[in-house]
Order: structure tokens, then sequence, then C-alpha cells
């Protein structure tokens, strides 16, 4: 039987290492997951007492708004003015997604159809290249991991015809944790207005920063709401992941756009959700900076640890993640290989690089989503193999 698009869909390479991981835990191995980026830390107290009270009232059981109750919208707005110094109408540049997953795949439905070109980035968190190509897009991949990036985009720009409809952007960047300033959005916006194209940055780690580094907004320039939005969720830095409680903000035409699309296809987060996600923008600041210090410590304990084994890289300065290249000595595995001979032998899951796209090749992802106890196991169980008797 043949279905639209879904058939199109390559083989989920993720799924291969989740089922190995699962087949090894139903023989009694303690298998410490560092692969899914499923965060592990509670939702604010404060929060989940505010779901409570709003579920009880029956007022808040009925269908909610497709954009976003008003209350809701303007906390976002608060929050970014607060955050990044940035002003947003939240009638007209806010609108609520079910996850910035739905709100990034629903977009790309109203900005792109079959015979559009979209340009995202290699390696990619796959719901940015499969966004547009279940629109029906065309995809050209621009390589983020050098300093030449903006090379890249302009070749992949000036090679594809018809020219791209769309960039999609996300920093700091799942999976590589890559970074970039300020500058690096002044030249992004430059680029769109004189092409003609329009921006979609996921700002999905906005909340999620070390070592004195501060994620700029792409909205923090000038002019960037005239052909762009940014998505921001309360997933990871408010550690709300399955709430699933989103943001589209700032160009007014395509905030509008979405929401005509949405009206047709869905009624909102259940209310009681909304109200509560109100308390966690406008109260829930020092929540995340405790969320912060708790993936620094991750964050530290999992990297000083493998380079005391002799497994050194950077450490990331954004992100729940760590992006570390497959060791000298096990550099002829390819990341696959390495994934699973990293789940046999130390009882470690990781995401093989290759997963996120071609040059994610040679690369393994560690998600810091176990305690720091366990982050220490995990190290004990990869110095054995990096340092055997």
């Amino acid at each position: 039987m043949d279905f639209r698009r879904i058939d199109e869909l390559p083989p989920y390479v993720f799924t291969e290492v989740n089922d190995l991981k699962l087949a090894a835990r139903r023989a009694g191995d303690d298998v410490i997951d560092l692969g899914f980026g499923n965060p592990d830390i509670a939702s604010p107290g404060f929060v989940v007492d505010k779901l409570n009270e709003a579920s009880r009232n029956p007022k808040n059981h009925r269908y909610s708004s497709s954009r976003g109750i008003p209350n809701l919208r303007k906390a976002v707005a608060d929050r970014y003015r607060r955050r990044f110094d940035v002003e947003l109408d939240h009638e007209t540049q806010v609108i609520t997604t079910i996850g910035a997953k739905e709100g990034l795949s629903h977009l790309l439905w109203a900005l792109v159809q079959p015979g559009d070109v979209a340009l995202v980035p290699d390696p990619s968190y796959p719901i940015h290249i499969y966004a547009p190509a279940l629109a029906g897009a065309e995809i050209r991949r621009v390589p983020v991991t050098d300093d030449d990036y903006f090379a890249h985009l302009e070749k992949a720009f000036t090679d594809s015809w018809p020219r791209p409809r769309v960039i999609i952007t996300s920093f700091p960047h799942n999976p590589t944790t890559t970074c970039v300033d300020l500058e690096f959005f002044e030249r992004l916006v430059a680029f769109a207005k004189d092409r003609d194209v329009f921006l979609v940055h996921d700002f999905a780690y906005a909340d999620i920063s070390f070592d004195g580094y501060q994620p700029p907004s792409l909205l923090q320039v000038p002019g960037a709401s005239e052909v762009g939005v940014e998505l921001y969720t309360l997933t990871k830095g408010h550690s709300m992941a399955g709430w699933r409680v989103g943001f589209v903000v700032g160009n007014a035409e395509m905030v509008g756009a979405l929401a005509k699309l949405k009206s047709y296809l869905d009624y909102g987060t259940f209310q009681p959700i909304q109200i509560a996600s109100i308390v966690a923008l406008n109260e829930g600041d020092d929540h995340v900076a405790d969320v912060n210090a708790t993936y620094l410590r991750r964050r530290d304990a999992l990297c000083d640890g493998l380079a005391r084994a002799g497994w050194e890289f950077p450490k990331p300065k954004g992100t729940m993640f760590v992006w570390a290249p497959i060791p000298e000595q096990f550099a002829h595995m390819k990341s696959l290989e390495f994934a699973k001979f990293l789940l046999a032998e130390a009882k470690v899951a990781v995401s093989p690089g290759v997963g996120f796209g071609r040059t994610g090749e040679g690369f393994v992802r560690f998600a810091l989503v176990e305690n720091d106890h366990r982050i220490r196991q995990a190290v004990r169980g990869i110095r054995a193999l990096l340092e055997p008797d």
C-alpha cells in the first residue's frame, strides 16, 4: 500500500540504536541513556500547582483558542522584553503552538509548497529537514560545522533554482552545539532582505548556555521582524518538555498566516496548561537559572571525565548536548558502528552523528539527561574502553 509523503521518509537511524538499547535492558543490562534528548529535570512545582488549580475549573475544559490565550501571548512578549530587550505586539506578533515541532511544521505549510526550495542546516535536527520536505519543498543543506557558513549559504542560494524561499537556522545548534553572536544575525538579516527570502530561527536553546555566553535572539537585529520569525519554547529552560508549549514570534504576516492555518487544524493547547505556562514565563527565571546550573555540572562531569581518559574536545557553550568527534583509536568506525560499540561494551547509549546528516559522520552526540551519578558511571564505562588493561 502506498502512502503519500510518508513513503518518501528515510529510515530513522536512531531507531536502530534505540532497539538495541531496549533489547539490552530486557536482557538485564543497566544502560545509561544519553541518546534521546528527553529532559529529565522536573517541571517547576509552582507551575504544576497552577496546572492542578486551573484544571479543577470546568470552564477550562472547553475548547481554547488556536492562537493561544491573550495573557499567555503577553507573557511571551514580556519575556522577550526582559531577556532580549525586544518589543513584540502580542496580538499580531505572537502565536502559541503545540510545541516547537508542531509550530515549525505548520509554519512551513504556510511558507512553502511543491516546487519551492528551503535551505536547512547540515547537520540538522531532523524536523528542520522534514518540516519543509513534508510541505513539498526541495531541500538544500548548508553546513554549520566550520566558519564559512555564509560562503556555504551564498553558494546554496545561487546554485538553487528556483531561488530558495526560506532559510531555517537554529542557534545554539542541535546537534553540534555551535553558538553565534549578534553580528551573525545582523549578516543573516541583511542577506535575507537583499534576496527577499524568509528567515525561520528555531530558538529552542535560548535559555541553556554556559561560561558567560548569552544566546542572542534573531529579533534583536533592527528590522529582523520584517523578514523573519523565531520559535521559542518552554521545553528546555523551563523543564516542560511533555507540556508541549511553544511559540512563533516576530513577523506579523508570517504569524498571521500560521494563525489562519491553525484555525482549521486545532483548538489550541489544553487551557490549564496555557494558564500554568503564564506563571512559568512570569515567575520562572530562577528555575531557568537552576536548570542551567544542573546542565553545566553534568557537562563538566562528562567532558572533564572523558578528557582525563584522553578523549578531549571543546566544551559546549550552549544546549543540553555534547558533540564529540569519535576518538582517534576508533576513527576507523562510522558513527553508527561506534554508537553500537559504546552501547554493547560500555552500556552507554548515544546518538550517531550521521543520523543528523552527512556532515555529522565522525561524531556522536551525548544528551545530558541523566543525573550526576549516572553521568560519572557512563564516564567510567567509556574510560574502560579508552584505557584498556
